[in-house]
């Protein structure tokens, strides 16, 4: 019998050890994690995800860092570990990783180590020197902490990692800044279709408004996508289609929102009447886009004139746009006139004065690790086609009549404008900054045009300053008596006031605003046209107005002695849907030309065919009529809208974009630039949290159970547990007693 016993348990030992063997080698190949944070920040982001999946061509991660350091940077190097593997286990075979073991300790190196360091330095990473608590002393010691990316030929390094924050948002961003259009044009299941829409009734016509060689276009273009091709890995498929020999193509003309011009008979019937059409459509899957090839401009005292496209800009344009379609295009406009926020740190009218808090240089500095800037003009060019989103930013200039069509034209194109505007221009007593110090600046109303764009699509700015009592509070020096100062006109947005609807601006938990106008919708305008507005952020309802004589010296403000005039306001808004074109109903403004600079360009034409030719004498060209290129219904779009540029200043945006600040502003051009999950795996790595606002009463409360609430729980629990022993031992009694 105890033989039996014991031969009973060497076999559940036996069971239980391949039990255990078995889930082992089962947790090897099923995998699985759970992360339990809040903002899932041991998780790689689905944008994380997505752009190892779709690796095309191999990309290797080279890690070099030094193992076994000191507190905190070995939980950095554990941190990057974990972060690696997760890549790897939702990458395709095309990723790959290695660390290097690179200890730069004094004693013996092996061979293998000094290669490994000399192959760091080749990739331009060396040591750093880090500090180190050992027995109670500090010491200093070198250490590799970097790491390299290759794919193809691009290289792309990190060479300092020192903390966790943020380092997924890097890694995720260089590897799809690499990989973006090699793998997308590679996985396309199909081609991109470019079509050019060149009517040949136009050549009879083109002479009399200055134009030629309309019949080497389709040439020209089909030479400049067979060039295209060879980058794009024969993805282009170009087609020249004539809608004066098929009828049919008129109505597609229509639907592509092709130029059409349409004539009467001219120069006494040499010209016969006629209409047609001219453009290029790019199109791929459900996407399409419309490049303009004919421009009308207005010259004075010579009246409307009509320019062809270059040709030799044309391959720019065209690539830029195959970015576009295929979802990959990182190019930002920037409105780099009318005034607006430079970003080059130097005052236009003195470009030798430093502007270092004035400026907005750390904002180039953080959209340009993600996008590229492009500076437009809008008064001597258009705005490139190519462009998802465009930034302007304080503009003091008043616009033309076709300087605002152009903006309106982009965004029914169903782009996004990003408008951070003042409601009025601070200018300084004497004209300059710094004169006059025991004068206040002056606050101007501006009126640039676009303040009836914006009321047209539903919302206005209102002419006044927000101030709020939950604001800023400057720490004053002693020989000023010391405390703080407020600064009510820089609101501090907590968390309860901003929204959590949208996933970007979920972990972003406060702000801070300088100088900021409210807004306000026009109920009736976003109704009407089926708008969604979002508000973004709001004052406290301690907040109220400041108007007409605006002086915003600290010393001088204060709450109003009343709360009734007191309430929120909303300090930025993201509408969005098909906004109606301002121009609609509306003679469409043409392009105003300065005369002078026409005569000069003029000397200049015969050097390209393309330009603008002499043409025949005796022809009023404002005969021929021109529909197409115009919408007075947009295709689903977005508008940012904050009124403060202040907002975008180095005094408030750090260039590395740690703060909230900055998260705000990154989060909201990657959402209008339809990359909300970038902006959502940035804001995850946000660690502020502040202590939710409470009342006093509650606060009170809090108090009072913390002092007296848990020793009275204390005593009632032991009550309970006393009335409970002896109700026990009282049965035990009554049942041994009867």
């Amino acid at each position: 019998m105890a033989r039996k016993k014991k031969s009973d348990k060497y076999l559940k030992f036996i069971i239980y050890l391949v039990v255990i063997v078995l889930v082992n080698v089962a947790g090897i190949t099923l995998f699985f994690r759970m992360d339990l944070t809040k903002n899932k920040i041991y998780s790689i982001s689905s944008a994380s995800k997505k752009v190892v999946e779709t690796l095309s061509e191999p990309l290797t991660v080279n890690v070099f860092f030094t193992k076994d350091l000191p507190s905190p940077h070995n939980n950095t190097e554990r941190y990057l570990h974990d972060l690696l593997a997760e890549y790897a286990i939702h990458a395709n075979k095309y990723f790959n990783y290695r660390f290097f073991d690179v200890n730069p300790e004094e004693g013996e190196i092996t061979d293998e180590t000094k290669e490994n360091q000399q192959l760091a330095s080749n990739y331009g990473i060396h040591p750093i020197q880090i500090q180190a608590i050992e027995e109670d002393e500090v010491k200093f010691q070198k250490a590799y902490m970097g790491l390299v990316l290759i794919h193809g030929d691009l290289i792309e390094r990190v060479p300092t990692i020192t903390s966790t924050e943020g380092l997924e948002y890097k890694l995720t961003t260089a590897i799809q800044k690499m990989n973006n259009k090699i793998s997308a044009l590679l996985s396309l299941p199909g081609q991109i279709n470019i079509k050019l829409f060149l009517s040949s009734s136009l050549e009879a016509v083109g002479p009399y408004m200055g134009i030629r060689n309309l019949s080497n276009i389709p040439d020209e273009m089909k030479a400049t996508i067979e060039k295209l091709n060879q980058k794009n890995y024969g993805k282009l498929e170009f087609e020249h289609l004539n809608p004066t020999q098929d009828q049919a193509l008129e109505e597609l003309s229509k639907k592509y929102n092709i130029m059409t011009l349409s004539w009467p008979a001219l120069s006494e019937g040499k010209v016969p009447p006629g209409k047609g059409a001219i453009g290029l459509v790019m199109e791929y899957s459900d996407k399409s886009l419309t490049v303009p090839l004919l421009q009308v401009i207005r010259l004075p005292i010579i009246g409307t004139q009509y320019q062809l496209s270059d040709m030799a800009e044309m391959e720019e344009t065209i690539n830029g746009n195959i970015e576009r379609l295929i979802d990959i295009n990182k190019d930002i406009g920037y409105l780099a006139d009318h005034g607006t926020l430079s970003l080059t740190g130097a005052s236009p009218a003195n470009p030798m004065q430093r502007q270092d808090q004035d400026s907005a240089t750390n904002f180039r500095t953080m959209i340009s690790q993600t996008y590229s800037l492009k500076n437009i003009n809008l008064k001597d060019q258009s705005i490139p086609e190519n462009l998802n989103s465009m930034v302007i930013a304080r503009p003091t200039e008043k616009f033309s009549d076709y300087e605002l069509y152009q903006i309106d034209q982009f965004l029914m194109q169903g782009k996004s404008l990003a408008l951070v505007l003042d409601r009025f221009n601070e200018v300084m007593p004497g004209g300059q900054q710094g004169m006059n110090p025991g004068q206040p600046p002056m606050f101007i109303p501006l009126d640039t045009g676009l303040e009836k764009l914006l009321a047209h699509y539903g919302i206005r700015i209102q002419q006044s300053f927000v101030l709020d009592e939950n604001c800023f509070r400057q720490q004053m020096p002693a020989q000023f008596g010391g405390g703080d100062q407020p600064i009510y006109y820089a609101p501090l947005i907590k968390n309860r006031f901003i929204n959590k609807d949208l996933d970007f601006m979920k972990n972003i938990k406060v702000l801070v605003a300088i100088k900021i106008s409210p807004l306000e919708l026009i109920s009736e305008n976003i109704k009407q046209n089926a708008l969604t507005p979002y508000k973004l952020i709001a004052s406290s309802e301690k907040s109220w107005q400041l108007r007409d004589r605006i002086n915003l010296n600290p010393m001088f403000l204060k709450p109003p002695p009343s709360s009734e005039e007191m309430q929120s306001y909303p300090l930025a808004y993201l509408i969005e849907g098909e906004f109606p074109s301002y121009f609609a109903g509306k003679p469409l403004p043409v392009k105003e030309v300065d005369e002078k600079k026409t005569d000069k360009d003029e000397k200049t034409e015969n050097e390209s065919e393309s330009k603008t030719a002499e043409k025949p004498s005796g022809i009023d060209l404002s005969k021929i009529e021109r529909s197409g290129q115009f919408l007075a219904k947009g295709k689903p779009g977005k508008i940012f809208l904050m009124a403060s540029a202040d907002m975008l200043k180095n005094n408030v945006l750090d260039a590395e974009g740690q703060s909230s600040n900055a998260t705000f502003v990154m989060n909201v051009i990657d959402y209008l630039n339809g990359r909300e999950d970038v902006a959502v795996m940035r804001g995850k790595e946000q660690r502020f949290n502040p202590l939710e606002d409470t009342q006093a009463a509650t606060k009170t409360f809090v108090k009072a159970f913390n002092i007296a609430g848990l020793p009275i729980l204390v005593v009632i629990f032991g009550l309970g547990v006393w009335f409970r022993r002896h109700s026990r031992k009282k049965q035990i009694q009554m049942m041994f007693g009867s």
